[in-house]
């Protein structure tokens, strides 16, 4: 055997069981970078068997904040105990993130379970060690049944299209979730609201102080709140992107809401502390979950820009259509940030600071960036990404699905939604039924009543006349005459945030308006012989040999002599 059969057979033996599915890019060139033995923390107990942690109690250390308030630790105003946090959470190696972009994804409800934020709350213990479970029974009590559950913990989770658009108001048990901790379990009458910083008067206000309307007048908003990662599919689906310390979930078209949020505007509350002195232009929110990042720990905390607030477009709301805050959306008391990226309107707010620059805190600054495409893990920086706030404009198709076979007679009815953030609204959607070279409006009538911060919800009819595989694609124009980029490429970054391009869907047109077409179908039902999937061979034969041959009798042959 010469040395090149020599290698040859060495790399043989080498082959993965995976190895066709690697070749095809369906499984994750791993290199054996991350450590992936979990076996270590599974029994977290185990490693303490006396229940402390490096000599840390941390049903002391870490126990409730307050009275009243379930699943809360204070973790900004004391660094010593973040310390104390970090160097238990070092006795670990934790596992990394799953892999659903570069491997399937799960066919699961939930489809992604979250086990290592799970350990890092069972790690650090105290209040924490049972949020996970506790957190899942809000889930299933509040959400509908039939929500698709992207992520256990913490929880991501949206609707199914059928659902999504059914109305133009989203019901509380449909609007989407995207936590980023657990969901603390708070007694609204022990609750308060600090705010300081670079206020002139300090305040600590109760959710009773806040709802008397002889200090604030009352608001009510009707605002679509859109995650930035909304359609997120779409960009993994043609280049795998971040994967950070909270999962990127596999967000579809379901990540967006609108409600009717009821409550008082920021700045009357700003107004009651005596306005901001000392330069301040930003205001930085706290929410009481804790959030774990490069195993340190800190609440949740996100700014805005006074400029905002000044405006009436920054919201404390304690109902969501005209219902008490459900737990899941932030009871007793959320931010609402009119036409910004839903990582802004912090839940379970409880803290409220005037500074001067845009929080540091690493959800403002170190995540939800915007980055050019050519931009990486090759090289990335911070400073590179634009921080998200307002939402660009979107729409997207609710029906019919990715790969439907869609039997019809000439004509597809296609539904779904558009919006743009900004104070920006839907002014037209148009729906292409060939990838986009023609294109036809939405009749006005045919959409959801226009509101500045709100979405519109469209339905439209479309003359199809192709047969076989095509596609949908839809595009909305706000009142600026902004419009959304047409491939997903153009919109593609590293950090698979904000899908802004054309929706595409490919169908299988079914174009019953064709005679051909309209007979076999009708030969598909009388021989009982399932249409779909579309992949299956035809079970009985398309033409007879009488045909065929009556055919090739009046027709010239395939091939001909002179």
């Amino acid at each position: 055997m010469d040395a090149r059969e020599d290698r040859d057979v060495q790399q043989q033996q080498k082959a993965r069981a995976d190895e066709w599915k690697l070749e095809q890019g369906f499984a994750p060139r791993d290199g054996g970078i991350g450590d992936k033995d979990i076996d270590t923390f599974l029994t977290i107990e185990s490693r303490f068997p006396d229940g402390k942690r490096n000599g840390i109690d941390p049903n002391v250390a870490f126990a409730e904040e307050k009275e009243g308030w379930k699943g809360y630790i204070e973790w900004e105003k004391y660094p010593e105990k973040r310390a104390q946090a970090a160097s238990i959470l070092a006795n670990f190696k934790f596992p990394p993130p799953p892999e659903f972009q570069l491997a399937p994804v799960p066919d699961t409800n939930p489809v992604l379970e979250g086990i290592r934020w799970k350990l890092w709350h069972k790690a650090v213990g105290g209040t924490l060690t049972d949020v996970p479970e506790l957190s899942w029974k809000v889930v299933l009590k509040e959400k509908h049944p039939d929500m698709l559950h992207l992520l256990q913990f913490p929880y991501n989770g949206e609707s199914p299209k059928r659902l999504t658009t059914a109305e133009p108001i989203t019901p509380n048990p449909l609007h989407f979730v995207r936590n980023h901790g657990g969901i603390p379990d708070i007694d609204p009458e022990k609750y308060t609201l600090e705010l300081d910083g670079l206020v002139k008067n300090p305040q600590t206000l109760t959710l009773a102080d806040l709802k008397n309307e002889e200090l604030f007048p009352r608001q009510s908003n009707l605002v679509t709140i859109q995650c930035s990662g909304t359609r997120r599919i779409e960009q993994i689906s043609e280049y795998a992107g971040e994967g950070d310390e909270m999962i990127n979930a596999p967000w579809a078209e379901g990540a967006i809401g609108t409600a009717k949020w009821t409550g008082v505007s920021l700045k009357k509350v700003i107004k009651h502390c005596g306005g901001l002195v000392d330069g301040a232009k930003h205001l930085e929110f706290y929410g009481a979950e804790t959030y774990f990042k490069h195993n340190e720990v800190q609440n949740y905390v996100v700014s805005v820009p006074w400029s905002k607030v000044k405006l009436n477009e920054v919201l404390l709301a304690w109902e969501m259509n005209d219902e008490p805050l459900p737990k899941i959306h932030g009871f007793p008391l959320r931010v609402v940030v009119f036409g910004y990226i839903g990582a802004r309107s912090v839940k379970w707010l409880y803290r409220i600071k005037a500074i001067q620059k845009p929080s540091r805190a690493p959800v403002q600054s170190k995540e939800y960036l915007y980055f050019n495409g050519q931009v990486g893990k090759h090289n990335q920086t911070l400073t590179q990404g634009i921080q998200i706030q307002e939402m660009p404009v979107s729409s997207a198709i609710m029906s019919p699905w990715q790969k439907d076979v869609v039997i019809h007679d000439g004509k597809i009815t296609v539904k779904g939604w558009a919006y743009s953030g900004g104070g920006r609204w839907p002014e037209r959607v148009e729906v292409s039924p060939d990838g986009g070279f023609l294109w036809y409006p939405v009749p006005v009538d045919n959409m959801s009543k226009k509101h500045k911060f709100a979405w519109r919800t469209w339905e439209v009819e479309i003359p199809v006349d192709a047969e076989g595989w095509t596609e949908l694609v839809c595009r909305c124009w706000d009142n600026s005459l902004n419009t959304q980029p047409t491939f997903v490429r153009s919109a593609w970054n590293w950090g698979l945030h904000v899908t802004s391009s054309c929706h595409h869907v490919k169908i299988y047109s079914v174009n019953t308006s064709k005679p051909l077409t309209k007979m076999r179908m009708q030969e598909f039902k009388d021989k009982g012989v399932p249409f779909e999937p579309l992949t299956r061979p035809t079970e009985f034969a398309t033409q007879s040999m009488e045909e065929y041959e009556n055919f090739w009798a009046t027709h010239d042959p395939r091939d001909v002599d002179d």
